[in-house]
C-alpha cells in the first residue's frame, strides 16, 4: 500500500471543472487584482470570521507586508519561536523555545523583550494555537504589536475564537500542501482595521494610487487571480477538509496511546481547535523508524531537522547549541505522518500497523 504525504492528485483528480473556470478567466483577461481575487478575499474574510482579508504572493509576504505596514523594520526586534520556517523583514528576529505542543512557550516571551522590542509573531504551528491570552495580555503590557503567523492554521481556534482574530493581522499561506491551497505561492493577511487593510493593499501593489501616482514605496505581491480563481473552488470545502484531518488525527492519537513508551503525541491545550496541517509526534528512534516507514511505501517526513537558531543564516544571532532545549530535543524526536484529508481508513491503518510492527 502507498500511503503519500501529498494529495494532490487525489484533490485535483476531476481537473476539468477547475480548467473551465480558468478559461473563463482567460477569456476576460481579468488577470490582475481582477474580480475573482475580490471573490476570493470576501470568502477568505468571512471563513476566518473577519471583516477585511487582502490576497497577496505568498504566506512569507503576508508576515513581510504587515510588518511594513506597521512600520517595523531595520533596528527593531521582534519575538518568535525557533521551531518555524525561515522568512526575514530587516528586522532582528529574538527567538523564543517551543513548549510541547510545538507552539512558542508564551511564559519565556516576556524575559526576551527589550527596548528594541516591537512586535511577536505567535507561530499556530501544526495547525496549533497558542496561548494567545496571554501573549496578549503581554503584548499590552509592553505597547507591542501582535502579527499572527497563521500560516498553517486556517480553521484553527481557541475558545471559539479563530485563528487571525488576536493580533493586528494575521498571515496565512497557500501553498499547494496547505489546508487550503492554491496551484502555486499565494497568501492572505486578514485583520480588523479597515485602516490596516487600506494601507497592506496599498504596498502589495507598488504603493500605487490609480496608475501612475505612488504614495508609499511598496511591494509587487498581489495574489494573482489564477489562484483565486482555484482558492474559489476549493474554500466551499474548507469545513469539510478541516473535520477529515481532525478525524484521521484522532484515530491516530487513539491507536499511538498503547504505544506511549515509543510514540507520544504532544499535548493540546483545552479549548483548542487543532486543525492538523501537519500531524507531528515525538518517536523513539525516529531515524530508523522513518527508514523503514518508508520502506514499506508510506511518505513520512521530518518537520524540520534544524531548528532554526542553527541555521547558518542565523548565526549572527549568536544563538548557540544548548539556547533551545526543547526545540533542540523534538529536531531529534519529531516525525510527521501523512493525515491529509483524502486518505481512507485503511491508509491510516496500515501506518498505525507499520508504527506497532517496528516497535514489536
Amino acid at each position: 500500500m502507498q500511503v503519500n504525504f501529498s494529495y494532490l492528485s487525489e484533490q485535483f483528480r476531476d481537473i476539468d471543472q477547475y480548467l473551465d473556470d480558468i478559461r473563463n478567466l482567460v477569456s476576460t483577461g481579468d488577470f490582475t487584482l481582477g474580480k475573482a481575487v475580490s471573490e476570493f478575499e470576501s470568502l477568505f474574510a468571512k471563513a476566518c470570521r473577519m471583516p477585511f482579508a487582502i490576497g497577496v504572493g505568498s504566506g512569507t509576504d503576508a508576515l513581510i507586508l504587515s510588518l511594513k505596514a506597521l512600520g517595523i523594520g531595520p533596528g527593531d526586534e521582534v519575538i518568535t519561536a525557533t521551531n518555524t520556517f525561515i522568512a526575514m523583514t530587516g528586522a532582528k528576529p529574538v527567538l523564543v523555545d517551543n513548549e510541547d505542543g510545538y507552539v512558542i512557550d508564551h511564559a519565556q516571551i516576556e524575559a526576551a523583550i527589550t527596548s528594541q522590542t516591537k512586535a511577536i509573531i505567535p507561530v499556530h504551528y501544526t495547525g496549533n494555537v497558542p496561548d494567545m491570552p496571554y501573549i496578549m495580555d503581554v503584548a499590552n503590557k509592553y505597547g507591542l504589536k501582535v502579527v499572527e503567523d497563521a500560516c498553517q492554521g486556517i480553521g484553527a481556534s481557541l475558545d471559539g475564537n479563530p485563528v487571525g482574530s488576536w493580533g493586528e493581522s494575521a498571515a496565512f499561506s497557500l501553498h499547494p500542501l496547505k489546508n487550503l491551497n492554491v496551484w502555486g505561492d499565494g497568501g492572505m493577511i486578514v485583520t480588523r482595521s479597515q485602516e490596516f487593510a487600506e494601507r497592506i493593499r496599498l504596498i502589495r501593489n507598488h504603493g500605487l494610487v490609480g496608475r501612475d501616482e505612488c504614495v508609499v514605496f511598496g511591494y509587487n505581491s498581489r495574489l494573482d487571480s489564477l489562484q483565486a480563481v482555484i482558492g474559489n473552488r476549493l474554500i466551499p470545502d474548507l469545513g469539510w477538509i478541516t473535520a477529515k484531518r481532525i478525524e484521521n488525527a484522532e484515530r491516530y492519537d487513539s491507536a499511538f496511546h498503547e504505544l506511549r513508551d515509543f510514540v507520544r503525541t504532544p499535548h493540546r491545550r483545552t479549548g483548542v481547535r487543532h486543525v492538523y496541517h501537519l500531524y507531528i509526534v515525538r518517536v523513539q528512534r525516529r531515524d530508523e523508524l522513518l527508514r523503514h516507514l518508508v520502506a514499506h511505501g508510506i511518505d513520512a517526513k521530518v518537520h524540520y531537522p534544524i531548528p532554526l537558531h542553527l541555521q547558518e543564516a542565523s548565526r549572527y544571532l549568536g544563538y548557540k547549541l544548548g539556547d533551545f532545549p526543547l526545540s533542540e530535543a523534538d529536531a531529534e524526536q519529531i516525525m510527521t505522518l501523512p493525515a491529509h484529508q483524502h486518505l481512507t481508513n485503511e491508509q491510516i491503518d496500515f501506518v498505525i500497523d507499520q508504527v506497532k510492527e517496528f516497535y514489536n
